[in-house]
């Protein structure tokens, strides 16, 4: 298939719609910025969005890479996360000034034109490195799969947890022998688990922190919850929408009952409260590293299968190949053993909270000892993610459009049943759209947030 043309005009137009903004300069440069004077063979450009603890693990694992394999000089750049890297990344593709390989939120693949924005892996070359099909977990090498062809390579899950004070859930008599939360199978056992923290939790204190006016958490959180209900969004072929409006519902009153009965302080800062004595609250698995750095008796578990069936939101860092007219040689072949390299030495990556993707990891001993970390490992099994549509994935047209929604059912601004028929609206709307990245729509405009 031929590449449509995809000018900036167009792209710039097409993202416009897709409610971008921001600045579209780097945040910061890693340690390999200055691999243009480097004398080695090969030089692999590397664009991520990684900051903070995440960023400095990365940093770690690239200088390992680059001792191990002097022959190749990395130059990565830093990029500031959201919807400016996206713009950034799309347009150095559509220019044919991409970088060699980045990073992507694997929810974002779809529709960032694969086969126009994205070049496919070479699954063989791949394989050289040491990194197979067969390493993976099915449901999420095939996320990365679009037309038969992989563009997509995982490098972890990430996943929404329910973190809880063991200390707390002790006097509660919450802990089995295990020293673990005890197991939670349905609402009604949830709540009277919120009633029992309640009554021995420190006074001025939340009972959970949830979020409730964050349109992404909020979001993560609907989509966990209605999957564990076997809620469907679209057909197989995503062209009807499947919306189940009674499942809904009840996802959106059990989210707003957290409010009804005074478990949650709307608005107060869910970790500051945590680390402050609150018994839980729900984050991603990125504040492992705040929580172990304060010292805290706690743990983590996947989001309790309140449902029936296990189920927590999930989504993947994973790497790409920008599309580049003459991808191929020497570089190419770097990008692919740089990203084998990062994805096969993950361990690293797991000190941050992160699940690996690549699973000889997690049955290493090393990875055993990482505490919560082996506790919430098997979220693998039991991701709840968005649809594969192009107006999914982090920060994409479908969070900003329904997350805000949720939220309103969640502080009471509007009735979950009436939300729930407004979201099924939004969803017969967003699915008609066209993919402004697509460069056969992208003229035609697009504009859906």
């Amino acid at each position: 298939m031929g590449r449509p043309d995809l000018n900036r005009r167009q792209l710039l137009g097409g993202l416009g719609g897709l409610c971008v903004a921001g600045s579209f300069g780097f945040a910061a440069l890693g340690t390999g910025a200055d691999a243009l004077a480097s004398s080695a063979d090969t030089r692999v450009r590397y664009w991520n969005l990684f900051s903070g603890g995440d960023g400095a693990n990365m940093i770690t694992m690239l200088d390992a890479f680059r001792e191990a394999n002097p022959r190749i000089d990395v130059k990565d750049s830093t990029l500031q996360w959201g919807n400016p890297f996206y713009t950034k990344l799309a347009m150095a593709a559509a220019g044919n000034r991409a970088p060699d390989l980045a990073v992507m939120h694997l929810g974002r693949v779809p529709g960032f034109s694969p086969g126009r924005l994205l070049d496919p892996w070479d699954v063989d070359l791949l394989a050289k490195y040491g990194v197979r099909e067969q390493d993976y977990h099915p449901t999420l090498w095939k996320r990365g799969v679009i037309d038969g062809e992989l563009y997509a390579l995982p490098l972890d899950i990430h996943v929404q947890l329910c973190f809880y004070r063991k200390d707390v859930l002790k006097k509660a008599g919450l802990l089995g022998d295990d020293g673990r939360m005890i197991p939670v199978t349905s609402t009604t056992e949830w709540f009277d688990v919120l009633k029992k923290a309640r009554q021995v939790q420190k006074k001025g204190l939340q009972t959970i922190g949830l979020w409730t006016n964050d349109q992404n958490f909020q979001w993560w959180f609907f989509v966990a919850f209605y999957t564990q209900l076997g809620g469907r969004w679209f057909n197989d072929d995503n062209t009807d929408v499947l919306f189940d409006t009674d499942k809904a519902t009840r996802v959106l009153e059990f989210l707003r009952r957290h409010v009804t009965d005074g478990y949650v302080i709307p608005g107060a800062p869910t970790g500051e409260q945590f680390v402050n004595g609150a018994p839980f609250t729900w984050e991603g698995n990125w504040s492992v590293p705040v929580f172990s750095g304060a010292k805290l008796d706690y743990g983590a578990t996947p989001l309790p299968p309140v449902f029936g069936t296990q189920a927590t939101h999930a989504e993947s860092h994973a790497f790409v190949l920008p599309h580049q007219s003459g991808r191929g040689g020497a570089t190419d072949e770097g990008a692919h053993e740089l990203a084998a390299y990062v994805v096969k030495h993950a361990l690293q990556w797991a000190a941050g909270g992160h699940i690996p993707a690549y699973t000889p990891t997690l049955s290493t001993p090393a990875y055993h000892r990482l505490t919560p970390q082996n506790e919430y490992v098997s979220a693998m099994d039991h991701q709840a993610t968005e649809p594969k549509v192009w107006f999914a994935g982090s920060t994409g047209v479908l969070a900003q459009d329904l997350g805000p929604v949720v939220v309103s059912s969640t502080m009471g601004s509007a009735k979950p049943a009436a939300v729930a028929r407004r979201m099924k609206s939004r969803l017969t709307r967003l699915l008609a759209s066209k993919n402004p990245m697509d460069g056969r729509t992208a003229a035609q405009g697009g504009a859906v947030a």
